[in-house]
């Protein structure tokens, strides 16, 4: 009955203990002959690779003195001294032996080694290379005065974690496919695993990516005054999920990133001056030749006051007026400073149309008393003719 099972079982892999010693005598024999043929080569090639070797790691350690170049320490110099600086010595060691293997004349199975061994140090360090790359880059965007201390900062750590996984989950998924292994199964499976948990954090990794995107386009800083929607107010700061901003009537009004990156942002801290429009009312009663001056008083009063006319002319003819537009640029973008130049030149405007007799018009209405007859009655009694 056992040998029933047993042979049901099929059969067992029988392992030739004899055989492999052979091939371990044989892979002897076959590094004794090659030092016996080649040990000429072989010296030379290890001298070689040994010289190769300390001129990289001398390379690699000028890396902090290239570093030590950035005075803030996120300066290009400082990225690529600290990428470097990661240079791995296996992957030193591992260039320099790929370098003079040829020359040795290897048998194929170690050649076949060192070029593995290789391909997996190159694999890696490309990866540490990459990611020190694309963290120094975006530090180096967060280098200026604007982003230091702010919240967006202590999202370094999530930002380098998530780096850090992507690079080196492709490296390893480079070097399981030069074992051979079928990597087609592992990416499917981090592809809906990524998918899945991008699905539950969309919200999050929505507001982190609008925050990098901040950090890369810069369309606002922190003190800058912006306008979105019908909020007006100055960031206060930006953080991995919200954005903070003062209004301006005083209260904090927190925003999402993603949500404030979807709206139209009008960022007047970067206008080069300020724009103030005035409508001024003559009187119909005012001279031709006067209305014609007004607009040159205009520009003569705008021009006293350091400012600037867009335009100054005639608008239209109003109900108990004729109107004049008048828009000043004023330099800056210090809204108090163009209210103070407003308020001066209003002032101004009063005083020179009063010396000038332009009368300022202001809604008056005139009532006509007719007779039956369609005479007009005075509404006062006529003086006696003398």
């Amino acid at each position: 009955m056992s040998d029933s099972k047993a042979g049901s079982a099929g059969p067992a892999v029988a392992i030739d203990a004899g055989r492999v010693g052979d091939q371990a005598q044989a892979l002897v024999a076959a590094s004794v002959t090659w030092l016996q043929e080649h040990w000429l080569q072989i010296l030379i090639a290890l001298g070689i690779g040994v010289a190769i070797a300390l001129l990289l790691f001398w390379l690699r350690a000028l890396g902090p003195r290239l570093a030590r170049r950035s005075a803030s320490g996120k300066g290009w110099s400082a990225v690529l001294g600290r990428a470097v600086e990661r240079t791995n010595a296996f992957f030193i060691i591992m260039l320099s032996a790929r370098l003079v293997s040829g020359y040795a004349a290897t048998p194929p199975e170690l050649d076949a080694t060192i070029a593995f061994l290789f391909k997996v140090a190159v694999t890696f360090q490309g990866a540490i290379w990459a990611r020190e790359l694309i963290l120094g880059a975006i530090e180096h965007r967060t280098r200026g005065e604007h982003y230091s201390g702010e919240a967006l900062m202590s999202a370094m750590g999530l930002i380098r974690l998530l780096v850090s996984v992507a690079v080196f989950a492709i490296a390893l998924v480079v070097v399981l496919d030069n074992l051979g292994v079928n990597v087609t199964g592992l990416v499917a499976g981090l592809g809906v695993g990524g998918i899945a948990i991008g699905l539950a954090a969309q919200g999050i990794f929505a507001d982190l990516f609008a925050a990098l995107a901040i950090i890369f386009d810069r369309p606002f800083r922190r003190g800058d005054k912006i306008s979105y929607g019908t909020t007006s107010g100055v960031i206060e700061s930006i953080g991995l999920k919200s954005t903070r901003i003062r209004a301006f009537t005083g209260e904090l009004r927190i925003i999402s990133n993603r949500n404030l990156l979807d709206k139209e942002i009008q960022n007047t801290s970067l206008r080069d001056h300020i724009r103030v429009s005035y409508t001024i009312g003559v009187t119909y009663e005012t001279p031709p030749d006067t209305l014609a001056r007004v607009p040159a008083i205009l520009t003569e009063l705008v021009g006293a006051e350091g400012a600037k006319v867009a335009r100054a002319g005639f608008e239209s003819f109003g109900a108990s007026s004729l109107d004049y537009a008048l828009q000043v640029d004023t330099p800056g973008d210090d809204w108090a400073t163009a209210h103070a130049t407003r308020d001066r030149l209003m002032v101004a405007i009063i005083r020179r149309f009063a010396d000038e007799k332009i009368g300022i018009a202001y809604p008056t209405q005139t009532t006509f008393t007719a007779a039956p007859d369609g005479t007009l009655v005075m509404p006062y009694a006529e003086a006696a003719r003398g």
